[in-house]
Parts: C-alpha cells; structure tokens; sequence
C-alpha cells in the first residue's frame, strides 16, 4: 500500500460546526474541512448567505454543507444552532468559534463602556455559550475539538482596537482554562490571526490607504495573509493531525517584527 503523508489530514466521519462561515476566513475554513471530508455546517447571521455559501461548497467538494442563520450572541439562537447540527448530521466532534470584529477608536481613552461590554460580548462571550451548547455533544465523538478565531492584537499592543484586542485576549486565556478543564477529554486551541485583507477592514473603519499599507506589512514574508492560510492551520488543529495539540495559541500572521508605537 502506498503510503499517503496526507491521511492523517482527513476529516472523514467528522461533524463541523463553523461561526462566522458564509465568508472571509470562516467561508475557507467551511471549503478546507468539506474537501477533507468532514460534514459541515456553516452558522452566520446572514442566513441566506449561509444558505447559499453551503450549497456552493458543497457542490465544489461534493459533500453534504448545512447553511443556517445563527446570531452567536442570542443564547437561544446558539442552543439551537447545536440541535440542529446534531439531528442533520448525528452528532458533532468539531467546533469552531470563528465569529469575531472590532472597530477602530482613535484616543484609546475615550472608549466607552457600552464598546467594550459589546466587544466581549461577541468575541469572547458567544465562544463560550457556543462551546458550553456543544459540549454535551464533542465528548462523545472521536478526537473533538474546539477551535477559535484569535487575533495577533490580543498579544501585541493594539491601542486603535481597545475594545477588540482585550475580549481577544480574554478569549485566549479562556480556551486556556477550558483546555485544562478537559484535558484528556477534548482539544481547545486559538489562530492568532495576523492581517488578511478583506471587506471586513472597511467595516471596521479603515481607510483605503490603511488597508493598502497592510497589504504589504512588514513582517517575515512581506505579505498579508489569505484566508486560506488560515484555513489550513484550523484542518491542522481539528484533524487527527492534530491530535497532540491542545492548550495553544498558534499564530498564522507572517511572522510580525516589530510592534507599533502610537504616533506622536
């Protein structure tokens, strides 16, 4: 038999369930784990392009993707989102908290309280009630995961992203914990996720000639990130490849060499 260096890779027989899936980064996380072979459901607040997202995946990998409405940060809407996943597809072993944003501010002391309850809310907050829905089910399948969509600004200084970096950084040490909470059970592990350009920037606040200074940053390769960079790290993580990985923050951000310092 032929050996094949790429069958530890294979996510046969897994059940994935993806936030944030219908585009950017979540959409190449969806495509990476369908083309591996995993049954995949993709949970966005904007059903119908969850719909559509899954359908078109589906029909590039040829298995079965499930697009459905979610607002992470609706508990209810998340325990149901975890039912539905589980009578589609018979169980769940793979979670993926990718849903997260953060806009810029300009005077990092004017943030105001409302921004930075609003910010852990969705980053940090919805990945919890998210994984406490799941739970129940990964630990009963075979190699279960729980994988989050980190940021780099949760380790570096980020004072234009006060309120994101600090829930990201709260989300770090809380996939930590749960990490050693179940240990020898399930995996937990966090993508520190450098920049990679897409329409989300804009959302944020970023101006065109920003975004065109991070398409080339200086870091080790010269270059922003694809989504499918990052997507390959997260099939690493939640496949048997990845089995003797857990308790991490791994960052896929082109190897940053130098902090900023705010402008005078």
């Amino acid at each position: 038999m032929t050996f094949n260096a790429f069958s530890d890779f294979a996510m046969t027989g897994h059940v994935a369930l993806i936030t944030g899936g219908a585009q950017n980064i979540g959409r190449a996380i969806a495509t990476s784990f369908s083309g591996a072979g995993a049954r995949v459901v993709i949970a966005d607040l904007n059903g119908d392009l969850a719909k559509s997202t899954a359908a078109e995946i589906s029909h590039l990998t040829g298995n079965p993707v499930l697009g459905i409405k979610c607002d992470v940060t609706d508990n209810e809407m998340v325990r149901q989102t975890v039912d539905t996943t589980v009578a589609k597809f018979g169980g769940l072993s793979t979670l993926v908290n990718n849903v997260g944003w953060g806009a810029t501010n300009d005077d990092p002391l004017d943030v105001t309280d409302d921004a930075m309850i609003a910010s852990y809310r969705l980053n940090t907050l919805s990945a919890l009630r998210m994984t406490q829905a799941a739970m129940p089910h990964l630990l009963k399948s075979e190699n279960p995961s729980v994988t989050n969509s980190g940021s780099l600004v949760s380790v570096l200084p980020a004072f234009d992203f006060i309120a994101y970096s600090s829930a990201k950084a709260a989300l770090n040490h809380l996939m930590l914990s749960l990490a050693h909470a179940f240990a020898k059970k399930a995996r937990f592990n966090t993508v520190l996720i450098g920049t990679v350009l897409t329409e989300t920037y804009a959302q944020a606040g970023l101006d065109e000639k920003a975004q065109q200074a991070l398409a080339h940053p200086d870091n080790l390769t010269g270059r922003s990130g694809r989504p499918e960079d990052v997507a390959n790290a997260f099939l690493w993580l939640a496949s048997p490849a990845g089995s003797w990985v857990s308790g991490q923050t791994i960052q896929v951000s082109g190897g940053p060499r130098r902090v900023r310092l705010k402008p005078e």
